[in-house]
């Protein structure tokens, strides 16, 4: 069973999950636009939904992460209700998805030995996401 994550922005899914997919090295992200999808001439949509992301997806180390941003006037809070958890075998990978999210981002905790991990660190990135990288490996020195 494998859990997936949906992330709304605010009128900036593009630059993020353009970004994500640059930092994880996916495949570039299919994007489904509010204006793609069927209209309905009893409800027009306003302009300013026409750009927004309505769906995208992106496979980050196995796991499957959705992106969209809010409809015009819905309500909006960004992603502190979220945290994202990246967990590896790779201590080169989990230092340098780290680095990347944390440029114009906010380290709350550096990335370093704890007592259940090898390596763990936690940052908000510049977007406000909330993320947790941890070495997966079970013995503390390996």
């Amino acid at each position: 069973m494998s859990v997936d994550v949906y992330i709304n922005f605010n009128g900036n899914c593009r630059e993020a999950v353009e970004y994500y997919a640059k930092v994880f090295q996916t495949e570039k992200p299919q994007i489904m636009t509010f204006g793609d999808s069927p209209q309905n001439p009893e409800y027009p949509l306003p302009e300013d939904a026409k750009e927004l992301v309505m769906h995208t997806r992106l496979q980050i180390d196995g796991s499957n992460v959705m992106f969209s941003d809010t409809f015009p006037g819905s309500p909006f809070i960004e992603g502190n209700n979220i945290t994202l958890a990246l967990v590896s075998e790779s201590s080169e990978d989990l230092t340098s998805w780290f680095n990347q999210l944390k440029d114009g981002g906010k380290v709350t905790m550096e990335l370093q030995e704890t007592f259940w991990s090898k390596l763990y660190g936690m940052v908000i990135d510049k977007f406000g996401i909330h993320w947790q990288f941890s070495h997966s490996g079970s013995e503390i020195g390996n």
